[in-house]
């Protein structure tokens, strides 16, 4: 296979790619597995298993280790680029238009209010599912909860995800002192640091209104693509924060950005794409988006040797469990957030919460790849109706 047949095959894939990691695992799983054998099923199971201990999306982390074992590592980029260009290409064209049309007081912004309704069911949906898979023992609840109440104390997560990881890691190795000694340490550390940054609210409005520069949303992407374990919404919490936490742009916009994310052939992280143009136009979207995909990229590529090897590595296994009860901890405290800036500017409360209601039912109910794009019509539809 030639570099060019690589690079057209992964684009196919990518221009398939509705439905969510699932359906996209699998239809990499039926046709490079099941009919053409480029790896065996029992390998691909377990590199699938290390993948999602791994940070960053794993169909798309999977695309680029398959790319690497056909052709190299540049097959790996090759491949990589192919998968997630048809998603990236048609979020620019969406943001582009987003931000030229006139939103408020319209139908349009009527429309995006029942969405973004919806998109809070989708999310809370996902959470629960990451949970189910993360937080299999009382240990990793009780880090979750924790990492929680950390957040909403406001304690910063770089302070609260290594704390996790390391307290995880020894409570369950027997040593619970240190476990307990970890967090309390991580506690006081937050409080400090939390009293420590008390800037003047002139200087504090004048950050918050000050426009991002390319390296800042590069950086803000990087940090989603290192910190999404269990599944492509851990990246909201920490994308979130950086961007409407500092007024880059409002949540209302970020949950609209969720929304568009969630129609199109992509892995979600493609939000990120979003959220770079709305903050700092054509060239904020290529730096996030780039330092988004970058951890994705690395893991497949650096590490293609050794990989495997990461799956019998139980103490970091255990820190990065850990670490991912934290983030399941974090990303429950966002979507509250979330809500509240929801409800705080939506007309009519009762019509968001039938919306929210009937959407969370069908994502529970509704097991298919369509569940999400059939929720966000829903909240369209009822939104352009109910709110113009």
């Amino acid at each position: 296979m030639s570099y060019t047949a690589l690079f057209l095959r992964f684009l196919r894939f990518g221009v398939m790619a509705f439905g969510g990691p699932v359906a996209q695992i699998a239809m990499i799983r039926r046709e490079l597995v099941d009919e053409e054998r480029w790896i065996s099923s029992a390998r691909f199971n377990r590199l699938l298993a290390v993948l999602q201990v791994l940070p960053g999306p794993e169909a798309h982390e999977l695309c680029v280790h398959l790319g690497v074992r056909a052709k190299g590592r540049i097959g790996g980029v090759l491949a990589g680029l192919g998968f997630m260009l048809p998603g990236f290409v048609l979020m620019l064209a969406l943001a582009w238009l987003y931000t030229r049309l006139r939103i408020e007081q319209t139908v349009l912004g009527a429309v995006f209010l029942g969405v973004q309704a919806a998109v809070l069911a989708v999310v809370i949906r996902a959470v629960h599912r990451i949970g189910e898979h993360i937080l299999h023992d009382l240990w990793l609840w009780a880090v979750a909860g924790l990492s929680a109440a950390a957040s909403l104390a406001g304690v910063t997560f770089w302070i609260v995800l290594p704390a996790a990881g390391a307290a995880y890691a020894l409570a369950s190795a027997g040593r619970y002192g240190l476990a307990a000694a970890i967090i309390m340490v991580a506690g006081a550390a937050g409080a400090a640091l939390a009293m420590g940054s008390d800037v003047p609210a002139a200087a504090a409005a004048i950050a918050k209104t000050a426009p991002p520069t390319s390296m800042e949303l590069f950086w803000t992407g990087l940090k989603g693509g290192l910190l999404t374990f269990g599944g492509a919404y851990t990246a909201i919490p920490f994308v979130r924060n950086d961007s409407a936490g500092r007024g880059w742009m409002t949540d209302a916009q970020f949950l609209d950005g969720l929304a568009l994310s969630g129609i199109l052939p992509a892995p979600l992280v493609i939000f990120a794409t979003f959220v770079g143009w709305v903050c700092g136009g054509p060239a904020g979207a290529l730096a996030i988006t780039a330092g988004m995909f970058l951890p994705a990229f690395a893991f497949s590529i650096v590490l293609y040797e050794r990989l495997e090897e990461l799956a019998e590595h139980k103490r970091l296994q255990s820190f990065l469990g850990g670490v991912a009860a934290g983030v399941v901890g974090i990303i429950a405290v966002t979507v509250l957030d979330l809500a509240r800036t929801l409800i705080a500017r939506t007309p009519g409360i009762g019509v968001s919460l039938v919306i929210f209601a009937v959407a969370l039912a069908i994502m529970y109910r509704w097991k298919s790849k369509l569940s999400t794009p059939a929720v966000l019509a829903l909240g369209a539809l009822v939104g352009g109706a109910a709110f113009r």
